[in-house]
C-alpha cells in the first residue's frame, strides 16, 4: 500500500537526517546506542546507562549461550555487537535503513565479529527469514515505529522456534484513549521521530495473545530511564532557540525540527503520566 510505503520512507528521512545530531549529542565512546540508558545504583554515567540495558534486557530474556538472535531493528548495530561480545551467540540485526548497515557492518568488521554478526536491510513485519530461524527476538525501541504492532508479533511467531523469547524494550502509552490535550502533546513527539502510534500494555497483551504467545509480562522501568529520559530533554530545550535560529536560516530541515521538538515533547508527555518506559518479555510455547 502507498501509506505503508510513505511511512516506511518517512522512517528512513528520519534517520538519515538527525544521524549528525544523535552522533554529536548521544553516541558515546563506548557505543553507539540510539537508545535510551538504564541507571541503578552501580551506574551514573551516560555511556554506561547506555550499555546497561542491554545488560537489563539479557537478564530478563535470559539470553544463554548457544541463542541464535534476531536483532529487531538493530540501528547502528550497538546492542548485536554487545551480544556477540557478551555471549556466545549467533546474532542477526536488520534494520530499514541503509546507512545504519553500512555503519554496523563497519563496527563488526572492526571488533572482528564477522564469524558471529551479520547485517542487512529488511522489515521486521517482513522479512526473508525461514520458520523458526530464532531462540530470540530482541527489539530496543524499535517496535514503536511498527505502524500495526500485531504484524511485528505475527512475524515475532513465525520466526521464533518453539520455547523462543522476544525481548522489547519501549514506549508504551498509558491508555487509549487519552484526553484530548493528551493525544495531542503524546503525537507532537511521535510524530517529530517518526512513529505512528504506541500502544497501551493491554492492546500489546491483547495483540501477543492473538499471535499465540504465551507467559506476557511488562515492567514499567521508567524510574531507571528517567535520567536517561530526562538528560534528552534538558539538551533539547536549552538547544531550542538555538535549533529555532538554524531553522530560520536554512540550516536546518523540518525532520531535523521535528525530531528537535520531539525530544522535548516526549519528557513533557511522560511528566502527564501519558506513557511509561516498560520492559515487554514474551515466549512461543
Amino acid at each position: 500500500m502507498l501509506i505503508d510505503l510513505e511511512y516506511r520512507n518517512s522512517i528512513i528521512s528520519y534517520y538519515d537526517q538527525t544521524r549528525l545530531d544523535y552522533r554529536i549529542l548521544w553516541f558515546s565512546k563506548k557505543s553507539r546506542s540510539v537508545h535510551f540508558g538504564y541507571y541503578d545504583k552501580e551506574v551514573i554515567s551516560h555511556d554506561d546507562a547506555l550499555l546497561n540495558l542491554n545488560k537489563v534486557m539479557a537478564s530478563q530474556s535470559g539470553v544463554k549461550d548457544g541463542d541464535i538472535i534476531l536483532d529487531a531493528g538493530c540501528g547502528q548495530g550497538a546492542s548485536s555487537l554487545w551480544l556477540a561480545k557478551n555471549f556466545n551467540v549467533q546474532v542477526t540485526g536488520i534494520t530499514l535503513v541503509p546507512h545504519q548497515v553500512k555503519k554496523a557492518q563497519r563496527e563488526m568488521r572492526k571488533n572482528h565479529l564477522e564469524h558471529r554478526v551479520s547485517f542487512s536491510e529488511q522489515d521486521y513485519n517482513d522479512t526473508n527469514f525461514k520458520d523458526e530461524s530464532f531462540s530470540l527476538i530482541w527489539a530496543c525501541e524499535s517496535m514503536c515505529h511498527a505502524r500495526d504492532k500485531i504484524d511485528f508479533y505475527k512475524e515475532a511467531y513465525r520466526l521464533l522456534k518453539p520455547g523462543g523469547r522476544l525481548v522489547c524494550a519501549d514506549y508504551f502509552r498509558a491508555q487509549r484513549p487519552l484526553h484530548e490535550d493528551g493525544e495531542k502533546l503524546l503525537h507532537d513527539w511521535l510524530d517529530g521521530w517518526s512513529i505512528k502510534d504506541i500502544d497501551s500494555s493491554v492492546e500489546n497483551k491483547e495483540n501477543a495473545e492473538k499471535c499465540g504467545f504465551t507467559d506476557f509480562k511488562i515492567e514499567n522501568i521508567t524510574e531507571f530511564t528517567r535520567p536517561s529520559l530526562k538528560h534528552l530533554h534538558s539538551m533539547a530545550s536549552k538547544l531550542w532557540r538555538f535549533g529555532q535560529f538554524l531553522k530560520k536560516i536554512g540550516l536546518r530541515n523540518n525532520i531535523n525540527h521535528g525530531n528537535h521538538y520531539g525530544s522535548i515533547k516526549q519528557f513533557e508527555a511522560l511528566e502527564n503520566k501519558l506513557w511509561y518506559y516498560g520492559l515487554l518479555t514474551i515466549k512461543k510455547t
